[in-house]
């Protein structure tokens, strides 16, 4: 049999959740001679990540829709109300992820500059409106973001 055809031997690589299982029974049992540890830490790894990236992209639109209703005049009376609702709800989702993980709350602060220079740069895309046109620094700061009566001012 070559390479190319050669099945994995690793339940990890044949059946994800079967390894789940498995691995949550061998812990409860104590077993953890037997635990396949590579995989284990890969996964815990990943999830740590999946974290960080939920943080960033419920970032990421809060920021897109803070600049389009401070400063996207001419589509801000017809569109306000759904991205308002879409801040809601980013704002929500990224509270109850920071009170599920709050060490995450550094790496916001972290994060959020490089954050929010995507946000310009998409929003500059979808609007049409000049990337200069929005402050370099971020439009908010993270307790505005995570406030759910904060809006912006408008720019006209």
């Amino acid at each position: 049999m070559s390479n190319a055809t050669k099945l994995p031997t690793k339940i990890y690589e044949l059946d994800f959740y079967q390894w789940i299982e498995n691995t949550i029974n061998q812990i409860h049992q104590g077993d953890i001679d037997r635990l396949d540890w590579q995989s284990l830490v890969e996964e815990l790894q990943d999830l740590g990540n999946e974290q960080k990236h939920q943080l960033e992209s419920r970032l990421l639109v809060i920021y897109e829709h803070l600049l389009k209703l401070a400063y996207w005049s001419q589509e801000r009376e017809y569109n306000q109300r759904g991205w308002k609702v879409t801040i809601l709800e980013q704002r929500k989702q990224l509270k109850r992820l920071l009170k599920r993980s709050p060490s995450l709350r550094p790496y916001s602060r972290e994060i959020a500059q490089e954050i929010y220079e995507d946000a310009r740069q998409i929003t500059s895309l979808k609007t049409g409106l000049n990337e200069n046109l929005f402050p370099p620094e971020p439009i908010a700061t993270m307790e505005e973001i995570l406030a759910e009566d904060w809006l912006p001012n408008f720019r006209d």
